[in-house]
């Protein structure tokens, strides 16, 4: 029995958005410590509101690039009205427009327990 290779696979950071350029630096930052870990996977920095790109267009992206399989990373603290209502639609979205694309939506950064710990031992040092 042969197995199907993978989907080439990419990720997206989703973020609120702000006017402040530097507001991103933390995002992109993130997206560069993927690219320096895995250098074939192509990982984009998208935003709900105010920076660009929005999730569709980065999605786009990196569907056009080849993404089969695309993984979508809040990268919120708490899960309030954005990712709970706002973030789904979204997906939907997606998937609607690219239906032989997976789109997986993982937790909010802030729902992982090694994330929280973190950020304990920070405000702890």
């Amino acid at each position: 029995m042969t197995l199907a290779p993978p989907l080439p696979r990419g990720i997206i950071l989703f973020a609120h958005g702000s006017r402040d350029s530097q507001w991103r630096l933390p995002i992109e930052a993130v997206a560069a410590q993927i690219s320096e870990r895995q250098p074939g996977t192509p990982v984009r920095c998208a935003y709900l509101e105010i920076c660009t790109p929005s999730l569709p267009e980065a999605a786009t992206d990196l569907i056009a690039g080849g993404a089969r399989h695309i993984r979508v990373f809040p990268l919120f603290l708490g899960v309030g009205k954005h990712a709970r209502e706002d973030l789904p639609q979204l997906i939907e979205q997606i998937k609607a427009a690219h239906p032989g694309v997976q789109v997986e939506l993982l937790p909010a950064a802030g729902e992982y327990a090694p994330l929280t710990a973190l950020l304990a031992d920070l405000a702890l040092a």
